[in-house]
């Protein structure tokens, strides 16, 4: 089982560069992956999202992916028309606005396109640079979310357990609750008819209630649910969405047996398993 939640940084330096990636994730109900690299390397960012997707199913991925380099080989080429261009308007402004027409040379190069800078990016030099921090990094990521989806696991399980000691207690009462009726509608048809009782009629009145009344159809399906669930946590990596479904399907039949409840005892027991069940959604959230 994978957790939603994670963090790795990894760094490299080298002769040329110093390169370092930094992934870290929050939950979300799908995948949102957001890569940020040096404009110069955009032609790389579907090759690492591609990395990232093939390992990653759900949550907000952010991966920050920085290069530091040590020498420059940028070449920079003037554009002396244009210089001669800004100098020449900027003594027309000087005369028509009676200001001193001296114009110093750092005003004439700090405007745009005097100085141009020339570079040309060796992507695929780069995309090796990166790999092998990208990589790294992303194994660090995979371990964090790993061991934090087993501590989830381990939490999960604990709860679901908590769930099947409810649904044990809920199967003890069960006959309890139907002798609770039965004596129920004897006891009112012997007030009012006294002898005169039609004992079939007694136990028609006695089924009719029971149907009505029985919590065994939805001990059957919340321990079946149960099961479902453990198989979830056993042979599924990633049963999430999977796990929410199942609550879903738990909450319908524990609060059908509390409205059909006449127990303080089972009352309690459905308490019970309704905050164990609301902890088992809550956590079933922060897993893939």
């Amino acid at each position: 089982m994978t957790s939603m939640t994670g963090y790795a940084y990894e760094e490299k330096s080298t002769e040329e560069a110093t390169v370092s990636v930094e992934i870290k994730s929050v939950n979300s109900r799908f995948l949102d992956l957001a890569i940020n690299l040096p404009p110069y390397l955009n032609p790389l960012e579907s090759y690492f999202r591609a990395k990232i997707t093939e390992k990653v199913l759900r949550g907000k991925v952010d991966v920050y992916i920085r290069v530091r380099e040590n020498e420059s080989d940028s070449e920079v080429i003037p554009d002396t028309n244009a210089a001669v261009a800004y100098m020449n308007a900027i003594k027309k402004i000087a005369e028509a606005t009676g200001f001193a027409d001296d114009v110093s040379l750092g005003l004439i190069i700090s405007q745009p396109g005097v100085l141009n800078v020339n570079r040309k990016y060796d992507v695929e030099k780069y995309k090796a640079m990166i790999e092998p921090v990208f990589d790294a990094a992303l194994t660090r990521f995979m371990d964090d979310r790993m061991r934090e989806g087993e501590n989830m696991k381990a939490d999960l399980q604990k709860k679901l357990e908590k769930l099947s000691e409810c649904a044990k207690i809920f199967t003890e009462w069960q006959p309890k609750m139907e002798q609770y009726f039965k004596e129920q509608i004897t006891t009112k048809f012997r007030e009012l008819l006294e002898d005169k009782a039609d004992e079939n009629r007694i136990m028609t009145e006695t089924a009719a209630m029971l149907v009505k009344y029985t919590i065994n159809e939805e001990i059957v399906r919340l321990n079946s649910h149960i099961a479902a669930m453990r198989d979830e946590l056993a042979k599924n990596p990633a049963p999430g969405k999977r796990l929410d479904f199942i609550c879903q399907e738990m909450n319908r039949e524990i609060n059908t047996i509390g409205s059909k409840n006449q127990f303080a005892e089972v009352g309690a027991m459905v308490i019970t398993a309704k905050d164990s069940l609301e902890n088992i959604r809550e956590q079933s959230k922060n897993v893939e």
